[in-house]
């Protein structure tokens, strides 16, 4: 499972024109399955983004997470996050994750933020998004639950 993490003061998707979710300050998190990936990869991914120390404490170090700073999370799938382009031009997608398990680990991440008490607003998986973002910092931080970067 691979995450693009964002730091952003607003975030939106919308689709067919129509704005589906929202945060303010918080995290914009692109998400991609792969078709190995299981809900220990879910756990591990959903435990980085809720930990990490990426917003500012009082004395302007990068210290604390988004449930210190009770932040949401605007969390949208996006298989191309496994797209490989390493032979050729155009991408492929042979390691994501099927449309169906796909949408289950992504459903689980989203439950398991809940869990946490962190507020989650969502895309809508398999349409068309569009995103927009103001990112803070900016800061964008990458993972990958089989720990490849």
């Amino acid at each position: 499972m691979r995450a693009v993490v964002q730091r952003v003061t607003s975030a939106s998707v919308s689709v067919d024109a129509i704005e589906v979710g929202k945060v303010k300050e918080g995290l914009l998190v692109f998400l991609g399955i792969s078709k190995d990936d299981t809900e220990s990869d879910a756990n591990y991914i959903v435990d980085k983004i809720s930990h990490l120390r990426i917003f500012e404490d009082a004395m302007g170090k990068m210290n604390e997470s988004i449930i210190d700073k009770k932040g949401d999370i605007l969390l949208v799938s996006q298989f191309t996050l496994y797209g490989d382009v390493r032979h050729g031009r155009r991408p492929s997608f042979t390691e994501a994750a099927s449309p169906e398990q796909a949408q289950l680990l992504y459903e689980y991440v989203v439950n398991q933020c809940r869990l946490l008490g962190i507020t989650i607003a969502t895309g809508t998986f398999q349409s068309h998004m569009m995103v927009e973002l103001t990112n803070d910092g900016p800061v964008t931080i990458l993972l990958d639950s089989k720990k490849l970067f």
